[in-house]
């Protein structure tokens, strides 16, 4: 994080990298639900936050008010130029209507149930490897050597992308996501490798087709012609980072929930047949995902004098524990049998990979508890959370108990 002013009242000055916030939201976001149900600020150029479900839905649901051209807040605004409207950097996230249907209808049939659940054995493989590599170590940092591992190794195999490039990703995954607060004149600079990264991986796809999303996207047809290289690197960009920090992070906050909360380990372990429920449950109080809009021109909306090209954050988090829309919102409850959450968000943009997101935190719980059927945090204090706009854990030390 860049050297700037701590935030003194998010209710008028809110930063989603400020330390606070990073370290813990919760009880800030309960506060504004209270007394600012969307709160206000000038950095970033301006900005707003909804915190109640009601306004989080709303704005979600919104195409008429509410661009997506831009999805991740930063200091600076893309110009038509960078991000053409309406289809964006990274489609379909980025595409307004009507291309966004378009874009989507080219990638869902990759995420479908069928294709997802194929690749079971292969997740499993992964996170038993992974779990193998630290066996026997009384402390295992669950962020560090397990988390972060897995949604890589299997966005890596799905796009085609050579096995020695995993630590490449998770570059790639800070610059754009956890970048947010420096200039943006650097975040122009900081891009080029990325960009650069993607034309080659297109190039050698081009001219060595393979059965993988990447040769899929470049041969498909759009209104009579293959799709344009640019469109198909951004779809590739979106895959790879939102497929690899949004799970990466949710594992990680379900193994510190578990590792913070023994009896809910134990239930876990000793009753396999709640783990549905138990994942739906992780997804709602530690959704880990907040996803931003442009405000399309000067209005009044949700009670706030709206600025066209303001940035909204969209608390989808937050949403998730608003007591006006969940019973008991506040309470971990890990056979909640109701539980409507908006983790993947909703609207049109509703998250195109949740199959595959519910399936890789599903197995690697599942093969982290089989493995280690008791633990507890090492060093609580010792626990560091991402800034920005995807939030879990990265360093996770986990004390194996016998």
């Amino acid at each position: 994080m860049t050297d700037k002013p701590r935030v003194q009242d998010f209710a008028t000055d809110w930063d989603h990298t400020d330390e606070q916030w990073v370290a813990d939201p919760y009880p800030i976001w309960e506060e504004l639900r209270q007394r600012c149900p969307v709160a206000h600020t000038e950095r970033y150029e301006g900005g707003w936050f909804p915190v109640t479900h009601e306004g989080v839905c709303a704005v979600a649901r919104d195409t008429v008010n509410f661009s997506s051209r831009s999805v991740v807040v930063g200091n600076g605004r893309p110009t038509e130029e960078d991000l053409p409207a309406p289809i964006g950097l990274a489609p379909p996230i980025t595409s307004d209507p009507p291309f966004h249907q378009i874009a989507r209808r080219l990638i869902l049939p990759a995420f479908a149930p069928g294709p997802i659940n194929a690749l079971e054995p292969m997740i499993r493989s992964l996170c038993v490897e992974l779990l193998d590599q630290v066996d026997g170590q009384q402390i295992v940092n669950g962020g560090t050597q397990y988390a972060q591992y897995i949604s890589p190794g299997v966005i890596r195999q799905m796009l085609g992308f050579p096995p020695e490039d995993i630590e490449k990703f998770l570059e790639i995954v800070h610059i754009v996501l956890e970048g947010v607060d420096h200039p943006y004149e650097d975040r122009v600079i900081e891009f080029l490798p990325i960009e650069e990264y993607f034309t080659k991986q297109i190039e050698d796809h081009l001219a060595n087709p393979r059965d993988d999303l990447t040769s899929y996207l470049l041969g498909v047809e759009f209104e009579g012609a293959t799709l344009p290289p640019e469109v198909v690197a951004g779809m590739m960009i979106l895959v790879l980072v939102a497929g690899i920090d949004t799970t990466w992070s949710a594992i990680g906050s379900s193994l510190w929930h578990l590792a913070s909360h023994p009896s809910d380990l134990e239930r876990l372990v000793n009753e396999p047949e709640i783990m549905g429920l138990a994942v739906e449950e992780f997804l709602r109080f530690y959704a880990p995902v907040t996803m931003a809009r442009l405000v399309k021109e000067d209005m009044d909306y949700l009670g706030c004098p709206m600025k066209q090209d303001d940035w909204v954050l969209l608390g989808f988090p937050a949403a998730n524990r608003d007591p006006a829309a969940f019973k008991d919102a506040d309470q971990f409850i890990i056979d909640r049998a109701e539980n409507r959450h908006v983790a993947f968000g909703l609207g049109i943009h509703r998250c195109a990979g949740s199959n595959l997101a519910r399936l890789e935190l599903r197995v690697a719980i599942e093969e982290f508890i089989k493995r280690f059927p008791r633990f507890e945090l090492a060093d609580p204090q010792a626990v560091t959370w991402a800034a920005g706009q995807v939030r879990g854990p990265r360093n996770l030390p986990i004390k194996i108990l016998p």
